[in-house]
């Protein structure tokens, strides 16, 4: 049984994972930089600085992947390119609202791959989600924030498709470690980016410094409390904990550089937000009386 005292810890932890990545969008829009130099360099010093950690402690980063590693690892490099091209594209709050949509899209993927039958409840949040997603398209948007917002809606979709295979990944594949897979899907994203990210690549210091910090802490250190911090806690405790990246990485944005969400934008966050509390919270409740 889980002590009070380890779910407190558990949730702290999770809390400061989402801290840490909810900076990404005051630095990606504060970077000079293309969208593909940044993921290139914030993905390669993420991976050396974990495959390092692993090492240290005893454990193989770069284990051989198999197809369901292989598949977690392009949808986690996936997930860093299209947010860093679309927080470039759209405002910060529309990027990381689209993307914290992924939930939703496991109501079908989950049950397609489980062979669980579709509820009411799920249906519910399919079409509450979507109506609020369907808000962040209202007014007037230039080529490039409807480019921006769909990039947004296609990463949301990338991390619901890693999030079930990471977790089909600690379920089926007990002996693999699954810090292997992320990894190898940061060391993807630098591959894949660097043919157009090296052209004309040289960052002066102070751009260096973010890059690492995006790196080192933004994706490297926050993933190592966020795994950390699931030990003590369930998947709807985690989630629910995890909107706070949601919620914080907007203000931020708006404190440093003065972009201001629509309001509409902002009602479909909220909307998208409470759906998945909602979802999660009473799944949960659910699962407590069965």
């Amino acid at each position: 049984m889980t002590r009070p005292l380890d779910t407190t810890r558990g949730a702290l932890l999770v809390a400061l994972a989402a801290l840490l990545w909810s900076s990404s969008g005051l630095f990606i829009k504060v970077l000079p930089l293309g969208a593909l130099q940044i993921a290139f360099a914030r993905s390669l010093v993420a991976a050396v600085a974990m495959a390092a950690v692993v090492r240290l402690r005893g454990g193989r980063p770069f284990a051989r992947p198999d197809a369901l590693a292989l598949g977690c690892a392009m949808s986690y490099a996936g997930v860093l390119i299209l947010f860093v091209a679309a927080t470039k594209l759209t405002t910060a709050a529309n990027a990381i609202f689209l993307q914290f949509s992924a939930p939703i899209y496991l109501v079908f993927l989950e049950p397609w791959v489980t062979g669980r039958a579709l509820r009411g409840r799920d249906l519910l949040a399919v079409g509450l989600c979507l109506g609020a997603m369907g808000l962040f398209f209202v007014g007037r948007l230039g080529a490039g924030t409807m480019v921006g917002n769909l990039l947004g809606v296609v990463s949301g979709l990338c991390l619901a498709t890693f999030s079930l295979t990471l977790k089909l990944l600690r379920e089926r594949r007990p002996g693999v470690d699954p810090i292997s897979a992320i990894i190898l899907g940061n060391l993807l994203v630098a591959a894949i980016c660097a043919p157009v990210a090296l052209r004309g690549f040289s960052p002066t210091l102070p751009q260096a410094g973010i890059l690492l910090y995006l790196g080192l802490f933004q994706i490297g250190l926050a993933y190592l409390l966020f795994n950390a911090g699931m030990r003590h806690l369930s998947a709807t405790a985690a989630v629910v904990t995890g909107t706070l990246e949601a919620v914080l990485n907007p203000v931020w944005v708006f404190l440093g550089v003065g972009e201001r969400p629509t309001p509409w934008a902002l009602l479909g966050g909220l909307l998208i937000l409470t759906t998945i509390c909602w979802y999660t919270w009473t799944g949960r409740q659910r699962s407590d009386h069965l």
